[in-house]
């Protein structure tokens, strides 16, 4: 049975530590931030090869710099579990009279708030950089895209965390997985500009999904179908949320 008093209490927790963090939350912008001024001024008065007619760098590049955040922040999310593991925190709350379900929902609330927060400001700020959404409705769409993100890559970040006890070689090991994630999507340029070898590979990647029905959405352009893009992105999130709390189930405390 899950017990929704510890759900709120492992929320709030991580919220509180969210908020305390106050270099966590300059960090956790600067990358994307870097990315739009950058990349996105830099090229906006480029003609990209493969970006449909009339659409500006800056609005085809800020979905891909959203999917970004949203993936990092998200997959990092396992290493408070290791940092709880370390300072025998995560001892406590397993021994507590609650059910390993409801500590799972606590972790993944708390770690999507934390998550989203961060896409809504890189968001906020793409705007003041030329950003242009074709209807304010389309953010409610784009937001169910970036929930599905999330918790698919909370998922994917409880399943290392549950299984290593480092927490210097968890970095190593997420940072090697995502980067090919992010590159695969189709964040910074056109899908049909790779080769159909790495194309392949790229839909077999859960981010690829999430970008292009966020910039079907925002902007209007995209690969595949808005709803094909919901459907793959919710099957992927169950799958992962499914498969990170039972590795987390199954984990050692110590």
């Amino acid at each position: 049975m899950i017990s929704w008093t510890a759900v709120y209490v492992l929320w709030l927790r991580e919220m509180k530590r969210y908020v305390r963090a106050k270099s966590r939350i300059i960090g956790s912008l600067m990358q994307p931030l870097f990315f739009l001024a950058f990349l996105g001024l830099g090229f906006n008065r480029m003609a990209i090869p493969g970006v449909a007619a009339g659409v500006n760098y800056i609005n085809f590049l800020v979905p891909g710099i959203l999917g970004m955040t949203l993936l990092f922040s998200s997959s990092m999310q396992g290493l408070s579990v290791l940092w709880d593991r370390e300072f025998g925190f995560l001892k406590e709350i397993m021994i507590a009279p609650v059910g390993r379900v409801s500590i799972v929902l606590g972790r993944i609330a708390g770690g999507t708030t934390t998550t989203l927060f961060q896409g809504v400001l890189v968001l906020f700020f793409s705007l003041a950089l030329g950003f242009k959404i074709n209807h304010a409705t389309s953010l409610l769409v784009a937001f169910v895209f970036m929930v599905l993100i999330a918790f698919t890559f909370i998922g994917f970040g409880l399943i290392f965390a549950s299984k290593m006890k480092d927490m210097q070689g968890f970095g190593i090991i997420i940072n090697f997985i995502i980067f090919p994630l992010f590159f695969l999507s189709g964040a910074l340029y056109p899908l049909k500009n790779l080769p159909w070898v790495i194309r392949a590979l790229s839909y077999a990647d859960p981010l690829t999904y999430g970008i292009d029905g966020m910039r079907g959405v925002l902007i209007g352009v995209n690969s595949l179908p808005v709803v094909v893009d919901l459907l793959i992105m919710a099957g992927f999130s169950l799958v992962m949320l499914f498969l990170g709390a039972w590795f987390f189930e199954k984990s050692e405390s110590v």
